[in-house]
C-alpha cells in the first residue's frame, strides 16, 4: 500500500504493549519511522533474549521509506537499530547523545561505514520529502528525551515520545509550557501521547526531589556501604549520585559496564561534567565503610548484571550485615521474580534494602494524569491517538483525552493503518504486526516452529526413541527409549523398559500397507511411548522418533 493524499498513522511495534516501539507514518507516498526499538523476552520465549518487531510492511516498502528518526536512547526505542538498519537502508536522526548510542552499536555489529547516522542538533528542524520536522526537548529519565513535531501537507502531529513534567531536571532543558502552548497555538492535528502512567493520579514527581530523598537517606548510613542501583541511561540521576557522594563525604565506586558506558557517552556530549572520578573496585573495598558510594547495574534482576553477582558473592563488592542497597529505579513489570530473588539474597546477608516505597529516591519518567491534561491544555489537538501501553492503558488514555475535550480518539494496536487526513481518524485495515525473536544468532518468527518445540520440551521433557525396520516392516533392533526431563528418579529404568515394549508391539500390530509407510511405523511408536510416558508420570513429553531402514 502506498499513501495517498492522506497522512496515515501505523504502529508496528509499541501499542497494546510496552516496548519494541516501531512507528510510522504515511504521507504522499513516502513513509516515515519514528523509533526501531525492542524488548527483552519473557519466558515465554524460552532460549531468547531480545524481542522485535516484524518489519514485513516497511520491508516491502522499503524504496518508500524516507528514514527513521530516533526520538531518545532508551532500548525500548533504538534496540532493534543493529539488527534491521541495513536491510531497510535508510538515513537513520537523532540529537548527540542518541548518536553517540546507536553508533556504538553499529560500530559493534559492524555497520558503522553502512549505515548513515545524521546527528541533528538538539531542537533543530529538518525535511523529509513531506515531512517536516523539528526536535521538542521533554523531561524523560534519559538525557535529551523528545518530542517530534511533525508538519505535513495535512496538518501537523506532536509525537510525545516517553516524556514527563520536571520543574527540576537536572540535565538538559525541556520545552517549557509557554513553547508547547505556542506549538498548540498554530494548531495540532494530532497527538500521539505516552500512556504508560496514565493510571497513575499524580504527577509523576522531580528528580529535584529525588537529589533531596536520595542526600537525606545516605546522610543518615553513616558509617555503612552503600550500594545504589538505577536505570543506567537516567543521566540525571547519575549526575544527582555524583553530586550526593561528595556531600556525604563518600568516594564513588562505579560497578557495571552499562554505567561505564553512559557515563563516558554523557560526558563526551557535555553531561556529567563534574562527575566525581569514580574509584576501582578494589580501592573501594579498601576504604572504610562509610567513606563508599557504589552504584551498580542489575535493578531488575539481571542475572550478569553487578548487583545479582554481588548478592551471590561473585563479584568484587562484598556486602555485609549492616549494608545498605537503595533501589533508585523502578519495578518494570515481568521482573517482580528476578527481583525479589536478589532481594532475598541480600537481605539473608543482613544487607538493609531501601526502596521509593520507603523514601524518595525514585520518580517515573513517564506522565501521571495531571501532566497528560496540562499537555492536552497546552496542545489542544484536535485527534488523541494513545500509542506506548498496553490496551487497558491506551483506552484509559482515551477515556481522559475525550473527558478533557479532545475532539476525537482513537484507540489502535499494533497493525491498525489508521488515517489522520483527511476526515480522520479512523481505521482503513490491518496489516501483519508480528513478533520476531533473537535466537542465538538468528532472527526467527516468534510463532515458529522452533519457539512451540521448545515451550514443549521445558513443559513435558522429551524422549527419543531410535529403531530399525526392514523394508517389509518387521524390526530388525531393539527399541530403544532415551527420556530427558521426565520426573521419573526413581522408575526411570522401569519406564524405559515398558516404553521400549510398548513401541515395539506397536510395530508389531501394523497392518498391511501401513508396515512399509515409514511414517506410519514411526507415529505409531510415537503414540505408544508418548502414551507409556503419561502413565508413568502424568506429562506428555515431545517424542522424537530415529527410524532408519535396514
Amino acid at each position: 500500500m502506498k499513501p495517498g493524499k492522506e497522512l496515515l498513522f501505523l504502529a508496528l511495534g509499541g501499542s497494546g504493549e510496552i516496548g519494541m516501539n516501531v512507528n510510522l507514518y504515511g504521507c504522499n507516498g513516502k513513509w516515515l519511522m519514528v523509533d526501531l526499538g525492542m524488548t527483552f523476552a519473557d519466558p515465554y520465549y524460552p532460549g531468547v533474549d531480545l524481542v522485535f518487531a516484524d518489519l514485513e510492511f516497511i520491508e516491502e516498502r522499503a524504496e518508500d521509506l524516507l528514514g527513521i528518526v530516533l526520538t531518545h536512547a532508551h532500548e525500548d526505542h533504538i534496540g532493534a537499530v543493529p539488527y534491521f538498519a541495513q536491510e531497510l537502508g535508510v538515513p537513520l536522526y537523532a540529537t548527540p547523545f542518541t548518536a553517540r548510542l546507536v553508533n556504538e552499536k553499529l560500530v559493534e555489529a559492524g555497520l558503522d561505514k553502512t549505515v548513515e547516522l545524521n546527528v541533528v542538533p538538539n531542537e533543530a528542524a529538518f525535511s523529509l520529502g513531506p515531512f517536516d520536522i523539528r526536535y521538542v526537548p521533554l523531561a524523560h529519565s534519559i538525557a535529551e528525551g523528545n518530542a517530534l513535531v511533525i508538519d505535513t501537507p495535512y496538518g501537523r502531529v506532536f509525537h510525545t515520545g516517553d516524556w514527563k513534567l520536571d520543574d527540576e531536571p537536572r540535565i538538559g532543558t525541556p520545552a517549557t509550557e509557554e513553547e508547547l502552548t505556542a506549538i498548540g497555538d498554530e494548531g495540532v492535528l494530532a497527538l500521539v501521547c505516552d500512556s504508560t502512567n496514565v493510571f497513575n493520579p499524580n504527577p509523576s514527581g522531580s528528580e529535584g526531589a529525588v537529589r533531596a530523598g536520595l542526600l537525606e537517606t545516605i546522610e543518615q548510613l553513616k558509617g555503612r556501604r552503600v550500594v545504589v542501583t538505577t536505570f543506567a541511561s537516567n543521566v540525571a540521576r547519575l549526575q544527582t549520585l555524583g553530586e550526593v557522594a561528595e556531600a556525604t563525604g563518600r568516594q564513588l565506586c562505579v560497578a557495571g559496564r552499562s554505567l561505564d558506558r553512559i557515563i563516558a557517552v554523557s560526558q563526551a556530549c557535555g553531561y556529567l561534567q563534574d562527575f566525581p572520578d569514580p574509584i576501582s573496585m578494589d580501592a573501594a573495598m579498601d576504604l572504610p565503610r562509610g567513606e563508599v558510594l557504589i552504584l551498580a547495574t542489575g535493578g531488575q534482576g539481571e542475572p550478569r548484571a553487578a548487583l545479582s553477582r554481588i548478592a551471590a558473592d561473585q563479584h568484587p563488592i562484598k556486602l555485609e550485615k549492616g549494608d545498605v542497597v537503595l533501589f533508585s529505579s523502578r519495578q518494570i513489570p515481568g521482573n517482580e521474580l528476578s527481583i525479589g530473588r536478589i532481594q532475598n539474597q541480600l537481605v539473608e546477608k543482613g544487607v538493609h534494602l531501601v526502596t521509593d516505597r520507603q523514601s524518595m529516591i525514585h520518580v517515573s519518567g513517564h506522565p501521571g494524569r495531571p501532566e497528560l491534561v496540562a499537555l492536552y491544555d497546552w496542545l489542544r489537538p484536535q485527534i488523541l491517538v494513545p500509542v506506548h501501553g498496553e490496551i487497558r492503558h491506551m483506552t484509559e488514555q482515551a477515556r481522559l483525552g475525550k473527558a478533557e475535550g479532545i475532539p476525537r480518539t482513537i484507540v489502535q494496536k499494533n497493525g491498525d493503518l489508521v488515517r489522520l487526513a483527511p476526515n480522520g481518524p479512523h481505521k482503513l485495515t490491518e496489516v501483519r504486526a508480528g513478533r520476531l525473536v533473537l535466537d542465538g544468532d538468528i532472527i526467527a518468527p516468534a510463532d515458529g516452529e522452533a519457539m512451540g518445540v521448545r515451550r514443549k520440551l521445558g513443559q513435558g521433557g522429551i524422549v527419543a526413541v531410535s529403531l530399525a525396520v526392514s523394508r517389509d516392516g518387521k524390526l530388525v533392533s531393539p527399541v530403544q527409549v532415551a527420556p530427558v526431563g521426565l520426573p521419573l528418579d526413581e522408575d526411570l529404568q522401569d519406564f524405559i523398559i515398558e516404553a521400549e515394549s510398548d513401541g515395539a508391539e506397536a510395530v508389531r500390530t501394523l497392518k498391511g500397507d501401513r508396515k512399509r509407510d515409514r511414517v506410519a511405523v514411526a507415529e505409531a511408536v510415537r503414540l505408544a511411548v508418548r502414551r507409556a510416558a503419561q502413565r508413568w508420570s502424568g506429562k506428555k513429553p515431545v517424542v522424537q522418533i530415529l527410524l532408519r531402514e535396514s
